[in-house]
């Protein structure tokens, strides 16, 4: 099945546009958004959640969301939660 398209970044151009979609048979979240540049992932390795390593797997990255995407990704969160319906 096909990714249900929620929605995008509101003051997005034509080009690399922060946006979010549900997969509706596992309802995971699918965002697209900026890729972290280095001072952000040096923060995030340094800053490890308890219990995990230090670092960022190889098949993981880090991804900055804009707050602006926030509605839409409440939009994200509940589409998520009917498809575990």
């Amino acid at each position: 099945m096909r990714l249900r398209f929620i929605g995008i970044d509101p003051e997005t151009g034509k080009n690399g546009s922060p946006t979010a979609w549900v997969d509706p048979e596992t309802a995971d979240i699918v965002i697209q958004s900026y890729i972290a540049d280095a001072e952000t992932r040096a923060q995030c390795v340094a800053n490890p959640a308890p219990g995990h390593a230090e670092g960022i797997p190889d098949h993981e990255t880090v991804v900055r969301v804009p707050a602006r995407l926030v509605p839409v990704l409440r939009e994200a969160c509940d589409a998520a939660e009917r498809a575990q319906l």
